[in-house]
């Protein structure tokens, strides 16, 4: 079962500041720059999907288990974490000390989850699936200096990073998709897009420590769906479907904002208009940008996307989670379980409200929100998952 302990300590990426002996224009946060790194993942991915030994399932493992590496490691700057990696006794020692810190909130998850966590650094051998999570996490970061070196144009060290990073790049370009962002503007902008998201604070007129924004918070859903799906051993395209309708599901915010659900439901078909209005502006602005052949993904993710659906015959039918355990559990079916990101989407933002008050937030909107939140979920139950008593683990 997933537990407070896991949870907690995954959204301790939302404190981790980036950059902080920088002059910088935003805060940037981990959690932010680890949802850009799998949406770019995603973007490097899809080219790559042919490829021998791809695997979706092996991109979104080794996401995870390098933020929660992160997480541990933070007061580590890059330069010497990199040294350390360059002598492989020192750095499994390191993550030896890393699975000791974690191994209390991980071993929940079961002996197999331990087992892949660890062999995941034990074993570094660059396959097609670390190159394009290394890419990422590349790019990531360059997307970020980016910003950085125009405000800092005169610091010590930030020639010595550029060069770093220009030399890092060539080292992707055999990746089809890191070609492709080398020669199109039109990538580069999808990218910069779901970038922006990094600065919609979520709760904008709230007080609340941590702030968290639209895209820390859409990889806090994609995580929580992902365990979910471990949790109730969905097949393999069901828990690929959950964690990216988690990562995209608030994508179309990037156009209309975060409307928070009380303005939504303030006026009776607001909810549908705002809906509507995505919709176009989605078929505008981003699908534009991206291959036709990627519309419908970006689609099952983005809309209706707390629909519980599978593909039979060729024709999407909408289902129950519960369903989908008793007849859809396979990938021939290609299942997504939208029930369950919802109660992600919800946990997340119960978890979002919990902390702010935990950490001196006394705003009235916040309490209200996580009681409605715990009030709606404390009794329900989704693919033979107890969520009333994962809320009552938050007592």
């Amino acid at each position: 079962m997933i537990r407070k302990s896991l949870l907690l300590r995954i959204f301790d990426a939302a404190y981790i500041q980036r950059w902080n002996d920088r002059v910088r224009p935003v805060d940037f946060v981990e959690i932010d720059k680890q949802a850009h790194k799998m949406v770019i993942a995603y973007f490097l991915g899809k080219f790559e999907e042919e490829t021998a030994g791809f695997s979706w399932l092996e991109i979104i493992q080794g996401g995870l288990f390098e933020l929660l590496q992160r997480i541990v490691l933070t007061d580590l700057k890059p330069p010497i974490f990199y040294r350390i990696k360059e002598d492989q006794l020192k750095y499994q020692q390191l993550n030896k000390w890393v699975y000791q810190e974690l191994e209390s909130v991980l071993t929940p998850l079961g002996r197999d989850f331990c087992r892949i966590f660890q062999n995941h650094f034990l074993d570094e051998t660059e396959n097609i699936n670390r190159r394009i999570l290394n890419a990422a996490h590349f790019y990531a970061t360059k997307w970020e200096f980016d910003i950085i070196e125009k405000i800092n144009p005169q610091n010590f060290e930030v020639e010595a990073i550029k060069k770093r990073l220009q030399a890092k790049q060539s080292e992707y370009l055999d990746l089809k998709g890191m070609g492709q962002l080398t020669r199109s503007d039109r990538y580069r902008h999808f990218l910069d897009m779901c970038g922006q998201l990094r600065f919609q604070i979520r709760w904008a007129n709230l007080h609340r420590v941590p702030k968290t924004s639209v895209m820390g918070h859409s990889l806090f859903v994609a995580i929580l769906s992902y365990l979910f799906s471990l949790e109730i051993n969905a097949c393999t395209k069901r828990c690929v479907n959950n964690y990216f309708t988690g990562l995209f599901h608030d994508l179309p915010e990037v156009l209309t904002r975060d409307i928070i659900s009380p303005v939504k439901r303030s006026i009776e078909g607001l909810s549908d208009l705002i809906k509507g209005y995505e919709r176009e502006q989605m078929e505008h602005e981003v699908y534009s940008l991206i291959p036709a052949t990627w519309h419908k993904d970006i689609r099952t993710f983005t809309e209706d996307e707390f629909d519980s659906i599978v593909s039979v015959k060729g024709k999407m039918l909408k289902t129950s989670s519960n369903e989908i355990n008793e007849r859809y559990n396979n990938d021939q079916y290609n299942p997504r379980d939208g029930e369950l990101v919802k109660a992600a989407d919800s946990l997340a933002a119960f978890i979002e409200a919990s902390v702010a008050i935990r950490n001196g937030s006394t705003s009235q909107g916040l309490v209200e929100a996580k009681l409605a939140i715990k009030n709606k979920f404390e009794k329900v139950t989704i693919a033979g998952i107890n969520f009333g008593e994962i809320y009552a683990d938050f007592a």
